[in-house]
């Protein structure tokens, strides 16, 4: 592999682990567990990995003899900054217990497992990638594992290397499919135990275990770099406004941590959207006045951040996506439109949906119209970053500004430049706290696997103080779900942790915008930092700080 002198430099930095992951390592448990909602439902669906107890890791004077054990690893879904820190961590911690033990990685996600594709992830595999972006040591892919023959294929091969244990690194649905396999196993007794890592840099996997899902801090740091150039770049030309969407499919914690992070003119948060019942012309009405407002003073330039998954929160949009996603996962619908062109099968779906959800669909925009009734991703979802809302939203905002312009009330000029950073951000290099995070992820992972355990995902607690003082440890997958409605059936997932409006980072962002709306308060915070004073190396997001100040 070539290699710049940054990333050469970078593979010698040495990530820091908690204390109690440092030396030798006892296991506390504390008390039985319960799923945040639909107990009596999840208890029943995984009655062998229901109700297990929170675990932390804690140093010890008494050294532990540890039984030989290999471990295979799988990186699924999207991907995110740290990855490969997750499977150093989980290399080393393994090697360190046993040198003869083996990890295993499973190529191009669940995938991998199922159709016995993997390789031996070696010391000289491992130096090639320490403290780097990417998945590319292995590879991610979206495949669900949730089928009997899935399971004992991967089975299969698992015994065939004889793994005992296979660690998930992926976000809540990924997470969801590493319970499910934890479940099966441990029903048949075949001795393989799962646990789960929190990756998604979408900031949704979060809760009172999980401080932050790793990669949000890199993505959101490296989203916030290219904002704070584009608002230097406004600033200076002062003649565009710049409509930026950021990733994060379903929940606003990206947009918000750029906002705090950048200060930009305007931020839409999907979830106060949806709170308040907004409908797109409020939205658009909105970003319209803070326009004509700054023209007022001169201002003919700006920066509106808008999240992903904005369009599915505008509530009459969501109840048109819920009823789609109903009437499409129906055998019926896969019957009648399985020969039928896209022209022909948006036809139908108008066809077969409720008059009040026609009439929403029909005041879209044809193009996004097309693509909330047909595109779906592997888990059922739409696939809302194909739709370009910042090219609609500022399309609206124009055509209202110049009925404006006609009628007296607005003065100023418009003019938009469109961006949307997604794939900028998935596969940057760690900042260190992802590098030191991640590092730890997986050494608690396989500190959970020697311990026994299955079902847990690793978790890393108190990360606001240095790493030293950081809690490593594990909470029970099932812990963490409910029922909810895909594809048209009630079925267990983990809950997304979406933007709480009575949260700190929300408070702050609203004691702020109405400021940073009209006036200029840029705040440009440069490339990530490798080397160089903490506070300016090691810092936290702003979200994960304000949550934690409490």
């Amino acid at each position: 592999m070539n290699i710049s002198a940054l990333q050469k430099a970078r593979a010698a930095y040495q990530p820091k682990l908690p204390q109690g992951l440092r030396g030798n390592v006892e296991i506390k448990e504390g008390e039985p567990t319960q799923s945040v909602d639909n107990q009596e439902e999840i208890k029943e669906l995984f009655p062998n990995t229901y109700g297990m107890p929170l675990v932390e890791f804690i140093p010890t004077d008494t050294k532990k003899e540890y039984a030989p054990i290999n471990i295979g690893v799988i990186l699924s879904g999207g991907q995110a900054p740290g990855g490969h820190n997750v499977i150093c961590g989980l290399f080393d911690e393994l090697k360190k217990q046993k040198p003869n033990n083996k990890l295993y990685g499973f190529l191009m996600g669940p995938g991998g497992l199922v159709d016995h594709q993997y390789l031996e992830i070696t010391s000289e595999v491992v130096e090639e990638y320490r403290n780097t972006g990417g998945f590319d040591m292995i590879g991610s892919g979206r495949t669900k594992l949730e089928t009997e023959d899935q399971f004992e294929s991967g089975l299969k091969i698992i015994n065939e290397l004889d793994i005992k244990a296979v660690v998930i690194i992926g976000g809540d649905d990924s997470n969801t499919n590493a319970c499910m396999l934890a479940e099966y196993y441990a029903a048949k007794n075949t001795g393989v135990s799962v646990i789960g890592c929190p990756k998604t840099i979408d900031g949704d996997l979060k809760n009172e275990q999980i401080e932050t899902s790793f990669g949000f801090d890199t993505a959101c740091k490296t989203y916030s770099e290219l904002i704070g150039n584009i608002q230097r770049d406004a600033n200076s030309a002062r003649k565009y406004w710049h409509f930026i969407k950021l990733m994060g499919r379903s929940a606003s914690h990206i947009a918000l941590e750029c906002a705090l992070q950048t200060h930009a003119n305007i931020t839409i948060i999907s979830e106060e959207v949806e709170a308040k019942n907004q409908t797109l012309d409020d939205i658009v009405s909105y970003i319209a006045n803070i326009v004509a407002k700054r023209a007022a003073d001169g201002n003919n330039f700006g920066t509106v951040l808008i999240p992903e998954g904005l369009i599915e929160f505008v509530p009459a949009i969501k109840r048109l996506i819920a009823e789609l996603n109903d009437l499409l996962s129906t055998e019926k619908a896969q019957t009648e439109t399985a020969n039928l062109s896209n022209e022909d099968t948006f036809a139908w779906v108008k066809k077969n949906i409720s008059a009040e959800n026609l009439k929403t669909l029909e005041n879209l925009p044809e193009a996004v119209a097309m693509q909330l009734a047909l595109e779906r991703d592997p888990h059922g979802n739409v696939q809302v970053s194909l739709i370009e809302t910042e090219k609609l939203l500022s399309e609206m905002v124009g055509k209202k500004l110049a009925a404006w312009k006609t009628e007296g009330k607005f003065a100023g000029k418009f003019a938009a430049q469109h961006h949307f950073f997604g794939y900028e951000g998935r596969c940057a290099a760690p900042s260190n706290y992802d590098a030191d995070y991640c590092y730890a992820l997986g050494t608690s992972a396989a500190q959970l696997v020697a311990n026994g355990k299955t079902g847990y995902m690793a978790i890393v607690k108190n990360t606001t103080a240095p790493a030293a003082e950081w809690i490593a440890g594990g909470v029970p997958i099932t812990m963490m779900m409910n029922m909810e409605r895909r594809n048209g059936k009630m079925k267990p997932v983990i809950r997304k942790a979406l933007v709480c409006l009575d949260g700190a980072p929300f408070k702050t962002f609203v004691a702020n915008r109405d400021d940073w709306a009209v006036n200029t308060h840029y705040f440009y915070p440069g490339p990530i930092q490798y080397w160089g004073p903490t506070e300016v190396c090691d810092p936290c997001t702003k979200t994960l700080a304000l949550e934690q100040s409490k």
